[in-house]
């Protein structure tokens, strides 16, 4: 659910990239100079990163709360204020903001997870006070009327229509995740069901907005060209007087998963479909609720079952039968609460599910049952942690590490040990977290298929 508020082409875009998994190898990476980290008297968390080699900066306001904090029957409403955060303030009219950043050649955006908000700049050194000005001010100072936000309201519901309604794979992939959790509010799309969007108003995005918006319910990440001597009398002349919210609770407590007892399966038919597919979702424990060192086991299965072309999954449904065309795997470390490993494949023409599911539940049968050789788990290990250091060219996508595992409870310590942690895994660990997680009780299943024209024509009847 991100969002660049300049024009809906860019927001809708822009929405893909919380609609799909986030890579198995989460964003923990070792940096050459260690992150600072200091924390104001109002209880706002303040990282930062330097990185000298341009004189540019990337400011990231990350805000404790996403879809998963919502009231029951207002989904959507956290990316939905994230929209509205760029209606300006009293202070700095609406379009202000982005209009500065696009003038002095900077670039901007925003997205909106399960557990997080986060709004975010890059520009040249000389203009971080500026931009912290801005930052702070729509803290606590947004403006709302109707007449701007009716008018978003109908954007988003748009995006809906773009990135979800007219996507069947987006569709599926709602369905699966409703059906994976019964009672955990990660069951419920981030950009919301379209029957809440359209209810959403004005009074539901302020309250949302004071309850939430707040200096300790935030980590402000600064990346750059910059040390952490420079920004701390920015950051306090910018954020110090905003008063904290004492009414947020240290920790977030949610409505937990009953112990999984069978597994479930959708079946989503589309006459738009060209290419079917299959899906399974297993209950997992995030990188914040598992055991030491097992979330570290859960990404290197992850990878080792299902990315690229010399991934067990790959091989054996593309390569070695053939049933597929494509197959892959991915676990979705970063998260407050229980997540997900999931597990793709589009059959060939001819091929059926059951025929693809057997050769999916043969390689988890294997892993479970035998530790992987020594050798194929060195490489899939030197190849996550090579690419973990190749990352580190990009300024934001440190910020985006740090800030993301920051909001979710993790550290910088346990970013920066993520390497040491990925290089302990043995292959032990690995047949363990086969074993205990990818249980078909723990599942959801999704199949996406093609639904013939004559059926969809004559439902379209009976609707009418």
């Amino acid at each position: 659910m991100t969002a660049f508020r300049l024009s809906l082409v860019r927001a809708a875009a822009a929405l893909g990239l919380l609609l799909a998994p986030a890579a198995a190898h989460t964003a923990m990476a070792q940096t050459a100079t260690a992150p600072a980290t200091f924390t104001l008297g109002n209880g706002l968390h303040v990282v930062v990163i330097p990185d000298r080699r341009t004189p540019v900066v990337t400011q990231m306001m990350w805000y404790k709360v996403g879809s998963a904090d919502e009231t029951p029957g207002k989904s959507g409403l956290a990316h939905f204020l994230e929209h509205l955060m760029f209606k300006g303030t009293a202070a700095h009219p609406a379009g202000e903001f982005s209009q500065l950043i696009s003038r002095i050649g900077g670039n901007e955006n925003a997205f909106t997870s399960y557990d997080y908000t986060a709004y975010y700049q890059r520009v040249s050194r000389d203009k971080l006070a500026t931009m912290m000005e801005f930052e702070a001010d729509r803290m606590t100072g947004l403006i709302l009327k109707d007449e701007n936000v009716l008018p978003e309201r109908d954007v988003v519901l748009e995006e809906y229509n773009m990135r979800v309604g007219n996507s069947p794979d987006a569709r599926l992939t709602e369905q699966i995740m409703a059906a994976l959790y019964l009672n955990h509010p990660y069951g419920r799309p981030v950009i919301g069901w379209r029957q809440e969007i359209e209810k959403l108003n004005r009074e539901d995005a302020l309250a949302f907005y004071k309850r939430f918006y707040a200096p300790n319910n935030a980590t402000l990440v600064i990346a750059g060209d910059v040390s952490v001597d420079e920004v701390r009398p920015m950051v306090e002349a910018a954020y110090g007087k905003i008063p904290p919210q004492p009414a947020i609770p240290p920790q977030r407590i949610r409505p937990q998963e009953p112990t999984p007892a069978g597994p479930r399966t959708v079946t989503l038919a589309d006459p738009r479909v060209e290419q079917p597919s299959v899906r399974r979702y297993y209950l997992v424990p995030s990188s914040v609720t598992a055991a030491p060192a097992q979330g570290a086991a859960l990404e290197v299965l992850a990878q080792l079952m299902g990315t690229g072309s010399n991934s067990l999954l790959y091989r054996a449904l593309v390569v070695d039968k053939p049933l597929a065309v494509s197959a892959g795997a991915w676990y979705q470390g970063t998260g407050v609460d229980p997540t997900q490993f999931g597990i793709s494949a589009s059959p060939k023409p001819g091929v059926e599910f059951p025929q693809v599911e057997q050769a999916i539940d043969d390689v988890i049968a294997k892993l479970a049952q035998s530790p992987v050789p020594a050798e194929e788990l060195e490489r899939v290990k030197t190849q996550m942690i090579a690419q973990a250091i190749y990352a580190q060219d990009s300024q934001t996508t440190l910020a985006r590490w740090y800030g993301a595992a920051i909001t979710v409870g993790l550290s910088v310590d346990d970013v920066r040990a993520w390497p040491d942690r990925i290089r302990a895994v043995t292959a032990e660990r690995v047949r363990e977290a086969a074993q205990t997680w990818l249980d078909k009780k723990r599942s959801a299943t999704g199949y996406l298929i093609k639904e013939p024209a004559a059926t969809s024509a004559k439902r379209e009847e009976k609707r009418s």
